[in-house]
């Protein structure tokens, strides 16, 4: 595997072409500005935001118990007795033009003591620095190569950058970066900042988050190396299908979590804003019904934003 951050190659890699423009991921009869405009900004904007915001009672956890909180998109709270982690933390009502169409589920007041941020990527709506300022006092932040220095000045006591296979842990927690296929540019022109998913270990327990990532036989090897108990797999952004040169939808994502031999699907990444053409409502429907063809559906399960459940 290269270690080289501007063209990392995970073990497998399928060639798929990073994107290096807007005009890259959709032929131009799908991204011209009309259509963007009225799919993405116009329709958006016209619709009332769904889902509640709620003050969420968070479980009382023992030993290697663990509990998570979706918050939306690709937001979550992680638990276990003595941690508590925010992976992707985003709060925003509005990315730019982009307005978030279901609510978080839950304030950011309401969030408990933070000990660690895990972030996977530079792109806005995963690392939303308005977010990180107003979180309460976390302690550390590890994220990939390259990215560091976004995170300075946000309260962070220790910011740690990790590449592909490379771990950091304190006490009784670790953590590792693994690869993905996406990129990692928070500007077009940016092209110095690294990529991935994490796996959080615990007194035994693993979750893996993929951040985002298009469908690449990575997944296999990830499961091979640290087999993940819980899978948190983006679902969503994937129409029309030069998306997925990025993007997973809900047909690859079940073959990725097939790859990883994880005990827990747990589908992300969809429905909070407008990033793609497919309907918000898709992804999860599409997702269910694939879930009782491969006979899987006992392992997926479909959080509600704010709601805390045991794992």
């Amino acid at each position: 595997m290269s270690k080289d951050p501007e063209s990392p190659k995970p073990a497998g890699h399928r060639r798929r072409r990073i994107p290096r423009s807007f005009k890259d991921l959709t032929p131009s009869n799908h991204f011209n500005p009309r259509t963007f405009f009225r799919e993405m900004v116009w329709k958006a904007l016209i619709a009332r935001p769904t889902g509640s915001v709620k003050v969420p009672t968070f479980p009382t956890l023992r030993e290697d118990q663990m509990a998570l909180t979706w918050i939306g998109h690709a937001s979550f709270l992680v638990q276990f007795e003595g941690l508590n982690a925010l992976i992707d933390p985003n709060f925003a009502n509005w990315l730019f033009l982009l307005k978030r169409l279901r609510r978080p589920g839950l304030r950011i007041r309401d969030l408990p003591p933070i000990d660690l941020v895990l972030l996977t990527h530079a792109h806005f709506d995963h690392f939303h620095r308005p977010t990180l300022k107003k979180l309460p006092s976390p302690a550390i932040a590890v994220m990939p190569w390259g990215c560091g220095n976004l995170a300075k000045r946000l309260g962070f006591s220790r910011i740690v950058e990790l590449r592909w296979w490379e771990s950091f842990g304190h006490g009784e927690w670790r953590v590792t970066l693994v690869p993905a296929h996406h990129w990692g540019a928070r500007t077009l022109a940016d092209s110095k900042r690294g990529w991935g998913g994490f796996v959080l270990e615990y007194r035994g327990r693993r979750l893996y988050h993929a951040g985002d990532s298009a469908y690449f036989p990575g997944f296999r090897e990830i499961g091979e190396r640290m087999r993940p108990e819980v899978a948190l797999l983006p679902i969503g952004a994937y129409y029309p299908d030069t998306f997925r040169t990025v993007h997973m939808g809900p047909d690859e994502a079940v073959k990725a979590f097939q790859d990883l031999g994880a005990k827990w699907f747990v589908p992300m990444h969809f429905g909070t804003f407008k990033l793609s053409f497919e309907d918000l409502e898709e992804p999860p429907r599409w997702l269910k019904e694939l879930a009782h063809e491969h006979r899987i559906a006992s392992k997926v399960r479909v959080m509600e934003e704010g709601v805390p459940e045991r794992f």
